[in-house]
């Protein structure tokens, strides 16, 4: 008897481990924190106020967005900038080339790597001067192993610049835009984790988070229900040849701008049908010089400084209203307090508008990107696009099959401000409003957050859902064992 109970219990126990591996065994998505470089948490020293005497308008340390990569063989950590509007990694900017101070602190805070320190390490032939829109960093290419912090992936061997000279850049940059054959002749991040079988598919999402929370989430290969609000809508990636600059990008087409002031009457900018792409790399959002010029009036700015910002009152962050972005199917409004930018300097706090004038170049930059949650799929050549809601965690992989028009966010839309303002007759808000319950979060549970699957026909359930189910197996096998016992 006794030895058919244990036998029972060891049936039971390896039914138990095989369940609870099957829920893990074919995830194949990644999930790293996307840090703001605001946190004092991780980056304590750099925002130092004493260490600013001037406004740091070329000091972009402030409103960047990190992940933490552990290169080579002992791990050597290093925080990267994600950038969705580059397409190749490098690490180890010259701090001694910064001019400002805090940008020295916070480029010497991010991490170094030093290659000759890796067992995994291997120089390849050949150095690239990599060019961005503010600054450059020349770079000698080796491969090495990076895993990735927080989770038990590890990519081998991947291709990746170490700089030997910089301009103006105060950290790495981890590009996440297109690669092998598209725009480098070797894989990148993207097509690596691909490639390794970390991801089933060349798709990543991208929560930047609001400005308070300070922290945000990128997933490779999966998506966040717990993230958004309304379904997905799904965006067409705009061939190279057919973009404004030729160039593979996560370019779109936005069908209109309009604006929503405290009064609640909402103003409709003319001609705002325009291509524009994705750039969480880039701190503002760049817009044609004469809309930009109309939503800064409407903002209470006459004109830029001369340094090429609109300068802003600061209230305006403690007020009701959002600029809608509008795509086929979804708008993405943003929040003044999202909006407008805010930096200490030695003089006190100073803000500008988060949108600057350009002819040349349109992009949404993290001022928009903030209020939005984007899914970035180079294997259907789409952008899934909803508004950013923060309202708990529920994970789930994406593969080829997902039908990504069917995936619902669990959040409802985000509660708004309790505002008592006016608006003058050019729009400018005259009165500030008060924080009321939109700051408020709530955790999902399993039963409201199922989410289809496509052509492959399965659902996936949230972890705890899966917990639950795992939970009443085991305690049918307890009740079983016990009437044993019983016997």
């Amino acid at each position: 008897m006794a030895v058919r109970l244990i036998l029972f219990l060891h049936l039971i126990i390896g039914a138990y481990c095989h369940v609870s591996t099957l829920g893990r065994r074919n995830d194949r998505y990644v999930k790293l924190p996307v840090v703001h470089s605001t946190n004092k948490k991780v980056f304590a020293d750099f925002g130092d106020k004493r260490a600013i005497t001037t406004v740091p308008l070329a000091n972009r340390s402030d409103v960047a967005y990190y992940a933490q990569l552990d290169i080579g063989t002992p791990a050597q950590q290093v925080y990267v900038q994600l950038d969705t509007g580059s397409f190749e990694l490098w690490v180890n900017p010259d701090c001694s080339d910064l001019q400002g101070s805090a940008d020295v602190r916070f480029c010497r805070a991010v991490g170094h790597y030093e290659p000759s320190s890796s067992s995994s390490a291997t120089q390849v032939a050949g150095t690239k001067t990599l060019r961005y829109g503010i600054g450059s960093a020349q770079v000698q290419y080796v491969t090495d192993d990076i895993g990735l912090t927080g989770t038990n992936s590890k990519l081998k061997g991947v291709q990746f610049g170490v700089a030997i000279d910089t301009v103006d850049e105060f950290a790495g940059i981890l590009g996440i835009g297109h690669g092998l054959n598209v725009t480098i002749r070797y894989k990148n991040f993207i097509d690596e984790l691909a490639d390794q079988g970390v991801t089933g598919t060349k798709a990543f999402s991208l929560a930047l988070g609001s400005k308070d929370e300070q922290e945000g989430v990128v997933i490779f290969g999966g998506l966040d229900t717990g993230k958004f609000t309304g379904t997905l809508q799904t965006l067409p990636i705009i061939p190279a040849e057919e973009s404004p600059d030729k160039v593979p990008r996560y370019w779109i087409n936005m069908t209109s701008l309009s604006l929503t002031p405290p009064s609640g009457q909402t103003k409709q900018y003319e001609n705002t049908t325009m291509t524009v792409f994705l750039d969480s790399g880039a701190t503002l959002t760049l817009l044609p010089t004469q809309l930009a010029n109309s939503i800064a009036a409407d903002f209470g700015a006459d004109a830029t400084d001369s340094n090429g910002f609109y300068p802003v009152d600061c209230s305006l962050n403690d007020l009701q209203g959002s600029l809608n972005f509008a795509f086929n199917g979804v708008t993405i409004k943003v929040p003044y307090n999202e909006l407008v930018r805010e930096l200490q300097t030695g003089f006190g706090t100073q803000c500008f508008l988060g949108i600057s004038p350009s002819d040349e170049f349109l992009l949404l930059g993290d001022t928009m990107l903030r209020s939005a949650y984007a899914v970035f799929d180079q294997t259907n050549n789409a952008i899934h696009l909803a508004q950013y809601v923060n309202c708990g965690t529920n994970e789930m992989e994406i593969t080829p099959q997902t039908n990504m028009t069917a995936i619902k966010g669990d959040c409802p839309a985000e509660a708004t401000k309790n505002a008592v303002a006016t608006a003058s007759t050019n729009g400018v808000p005259t009165a500030t409003a008060k924080d009321g319950t939109g700051g408020a979060k709530t955790t999902v549970t399993g039963s409201s957050a199922t989410s289809a699957a496509g052509a492959g026909g399965s659902t996936v359930a949230d972890s705890s859902s899966s917990q639950e189910r795992t939970g009443w197996r085991m305690g049918l096998a307890l009740a079983v064992f016990w009437a044993a016992l019983a016997r």
